[in-house]
């Protein structure tokens, strides 16, 4: 029986029945449902229980008698699912080559979502904690409510996964083609002063298509030559790689011990003196950034000047409004926007200077209709020999800007632009040097003289951006003599002409040996073949002819050595040079279709325009700050730094340019469109044709998480 709350059975000392007060027991926690069908069925409430019901169908599911199952089953084969699983496959749009899209069968799968998940997070640079946000959940929700959202850590271990797994494919493709490879070094630091070296492997694969992959991001303990050295071998131990052309290298002290032992290195390891003497390369961006800054070092008090007037004229919306009517009261047309300079970015420097010189006479004028403008800026008020610096380094400064953008693609050959381009840099100073403009004669002879410090001296200068020049069949060496005149003098001009022809044929015999050794031990390897019927010659008993007289007989005629016999280099070099003055001509097309008829020059060519002339991108060729990490990256341990970094290497492959700067115009347009809607004008249209498709910006809260990073989990 049932013990009561009051219990009177014991009398108090009064006579009175004493009352026990008997604690309330405590209430059983509500178990929370765990179940998805929860998701879909609407609970009913009746005197027996509860009624599940999902549209028209209804299921019982008293917690005492009944499961989830049979709710579970009816979810996956209910009709009226938006959501459910069939076998029947959906139509979607997938890119496919030359970014057409293709329409393709696609089926829900969980590993793939998953796997894309990781791929985005790489690609994109988000941050780990990116698919815990609330604003990715929901868009998930509603795009594909299926997709489990993984947690940060598993997309952590999904990323490092397909590192190993593409870290894998790429030397699997190393070993099977035993490529020849060029490298570029960098170094990197982070906001933790962590310093990086960046490792990059470039190569012409058997398509001829140039790649480009980064194969090494790992901190380094100092930057003198040693230490470079030996992370260098070590990189290229961990790739099984041996075939190195060239590494190209900026032009610290450091580097030149590092490229020294890696010589000895190489031809331990079976790499020919003859190639290991060209294993050095000068980064030519570096170089170029030397002779900007020293003409910037010129102007110097006038590009100071111009950044604070324009700092202070951007400084507030009233002024810039009222700089924009005084640009209209004297027909200035407002197609230019005025831009602040970054000091450590050259390149955008000369924005900031070509955009406002053609508002001269605005600057000129401002202070008759804001008097601060002369009491705040004071000492940085432009003058006329100001200008007159500003007008004659622009025309320079915008050949630099071209050359250093057209020399740092990654996308396309560089190697055969470098000769070229600096006899191009030559001959804007030496017309500099004789202009009737002192200010100009300034300029040149002091960026001149950093220039013949790197390239007046052919002895040097690598050869190989010579052999680069020559395997152009719109160049050889139609124009190099004049190239050299232009470069070294003529005094020097004929000698170093007659010195690149005899290297070029030395290296070309080194070709010749290897190859044609290479394919005796490749036919030695096959399997013999079946026997042929005898000559009459050997069916009388007559010694067969030696072999190795035949492969000598071969070398011979692959390098032109017997009598009437061209070389291929000979005869490539006897050709009439192709005639396209056009930017259209693709140079390695050229040589894929005319490989069969040049088999040894041909791969001599495949390694010679694969050297890359720059060991930076675009992003960070006109810095003179270094490379830094960024906040995202910064933040995390150097293993896993070195997956996010090589991955999204990898996985992004050939694509378009990334726009180094941003497009000023573009994004006062769109801010205008913005300020239209705001004030419900309705004039302007976020969607409209004419509104540029500008990225948003990224928020200042989006940092990758700070782990400890294990491999093994």
């Amino acid at each position: 029986m049932a013990r009561s709350h009051e219990d009177s059975s014991n009398p108090s000392p009064d006579g009175e029945p004493e009352v026990t007060q008997v604690a309330e027991p405590k209430k059983r926690k509500p178990i929370e449902t765990r179940s998805i069908v929860w998701e879909h069925f609407q609970k009913i409430y009746d005197s027996n229980g509860i009624i599940m019901q999902l549209l028209s169908k209804k299921y019982k599911a008293n917690p005492k008698k009944h499961g989830t199952t049979s709710m579970k089953n009816h979810i996956h084969v209910c009709r009226q699912n938006p959501n459910r699983l069939t076998r029947q496959s959906k139509l979607a749009f997938t890119s496919g080559s030359d970014n057409e899209s293709v329409l393709t069968n696609w089926v829900f799968n969980q590993d793939r979502v998953r796997k894309a998940t990781a791929k985005m997070i790489v690609i994109n640079e988000l941050p780990l904690r990116f698919v815990e946000g609330r604003g990715f959940r929901q868009f998930v929700q509603e795009a594909c409510p299926m997709f489990k959202i993984p947690s940060r850590w598993t997309v952590n271990r999904d990323i490092f996964a397909m590192h190993v797994e593409e870290r894998k494919n790429l030397k699997k493709y190393f070993k099977e083609h035993s490529q020849r490879v060029s490298l570029t070094t960098d170094t990197w630091t982070s906001i933790q002063r962590i310093n990086y070296m960046c490792v990059t492997a470039h190569y012409i694969d058997a398509e001829w298509k140039l790649n480009k992959k980064i194969i090494s991001f790992v901190p380094i303990q100092s930057h003198k030559g040693d230490a470079i050295a030996k992370a260098l071998e070590l990189c290229l131990v961990e790739w099984g790689i041996q075939s190195i052309s060239t590494i190209t290298v900026d032009n610290a002290s450091s580097n030149d011990v590092a490229i020294g032992f890696l010589k000895t290195k190489l031809v331990s390891w079976g790499c020919s003196p003859i190639r290991a003497r060209y294993l050095h390369v000068r980064c030519i961006a570096h170089i170029l950034n030397l002779v900007v800054q020293d003409g910037l070092k010129m102007a110097n008090s006038a590009v100071k000047k111009l950044r604070d007037n324009v700092r202070w004229v951007r400084g507030s919306p009233a002024r810039l409004l009222k700089f924009r009517d005084l640009a209209s009261t004297f027909n200035v047309s407002d197609t230019c926007s005025l831009s602040l300079d970054v000091p450590t970015r050259w390149n955008s420097t000369y924005m900031m200077i070509k955009n406002a010189l053609p508002y001269r006479v605005v600057f000129e004028h401002f202070d008759d209709h804001d008097a601060s403008f002369q009491i705040d800026l004071s000492d940085s008020i432009l003058m006329d020999f100001d200008w007159v610096y500003l007008e004659s380094f622009l025309p320079l400064l915008k050949s630099f800007y071209e050359m250093t953008l057209k020399i740092s693609g990654s996308l396309y050959v560089t190697a055969n632009s470098y000769l070229p381009e600096i006899c191009d840099l030559a001959y804007s100073l030496s017309l500099m040097i004789q202009s009737p403009n002192v200010v100009e004669q300034d300029m040149g002879v002091k960026m001149k003289e950093k220039f013949s410090k790197y390239w007046g001296n052919p002895e040097k200068m690598n050869s190989l951006i010579f052999f680069a020049n020559i395997l152009d069949p719109r160049d050889k060496y139609e124009f190099m003599e004049d190239q050299f005149i232009q470069l070294f003098g003529k005094d020097k001009s004929e000698a170093c002409l007659t010195k690149v022809k005899s290297d070029l044929v030395l290296l070309f015999e080194d070709y010749v040996r290897h190859y044609s050794g290479q394919s005796q031990s490749q036919s030695q390897s096959q399997p013999q073949p079946q026997p042929q019927p005898q000559s009459q010659s050997q069916s009388q008993g007559l010694p067969p002819k030696p072999r190795y007289r035949d492969l000598l007989k071969k070398q011979k005629l692959e390098s032109g050595a017997l009598e009437g016999r061209k070389s291929e280099l000979d005869a490539y070099l006897g050709e009439d040079i192709v005639d396209d003055m056009g930017n259209d001509f693709d140079l390695l097309l050229w040589w894929k279709v005319n490989s069969a008829r040049f088999p040894v020059l041909s791969k001599l060519a495949r390694d010679v325009l694969a050297v890359p002339i720059s060991t930076v991108a675009s992003e960070s060729t006109f810095s003179t700050s270094g490379r830094v990490l960024d906040n995202f990256r910064s933040s995390l341990t150097p293993k896993i730094v070195e997956a996010l970094i090589c991955t999204q290497d990898w996985l992004r492959g050939p694509t378009q340019p990334v726009s180094v700067e941003e497009n000023l115009e573009d994004l006062e347009k769109f801010e205008k469109e913005m300020e239209n809607l705001r004030l419900g004008s309705g004039s302007g249209s976020v969607h409209g044709e004419d509104t540029p498709n500008t990225p948003l910006a990224p928020l200042d809260d989006l940092n990758f998480d700070d782990f400890d990073f294990d491999a093994t989990s």
